[in-house]
């Protein structure tokens, strides 16, 4: 299951349908792509596109060795985006 599928409680053939426009994710799913959206702008500023998507699926100790994905799923958006803070300022 990729990152997205998980954040959005959902399978990888529904995201595929929400970006080709054929379907709109519901209020629950559509607040987590877009708090996932934010963080990643975030970190795109200072580290790579493979290194968002390892540090978005990796464990993290700023959430309790939860992913950020995971804690995004579970509607922790203030936690996420801390954690990004975090690792954008120790690099």
């Amino acid at each position: 299951m990729g990152p997205f599928a998980l954040m959005a409680d959902v399978d990888v053939r529904t995201v595929n349908r929400w970006a080709n426009g054929e379907v709109s994710p519901p209020d629950a799913a559509e607040r987590r792509i877009r708090a996932a959206y934010q963080v990643f702008r975030l970190l795109e500023a200072c580290e790579a596109e493979p290194t968002i998507r390892a540090w978005f699926i990796g464990m993290n100790p700023q959430l309790d060795d939860l992913s950020p994905a995971e804690v995004i799923a579970s509607d922790q958006y203030r936690e996420a985006m801390s954690a990004a803070r975090a690792f954008t300022s120790s690099g």
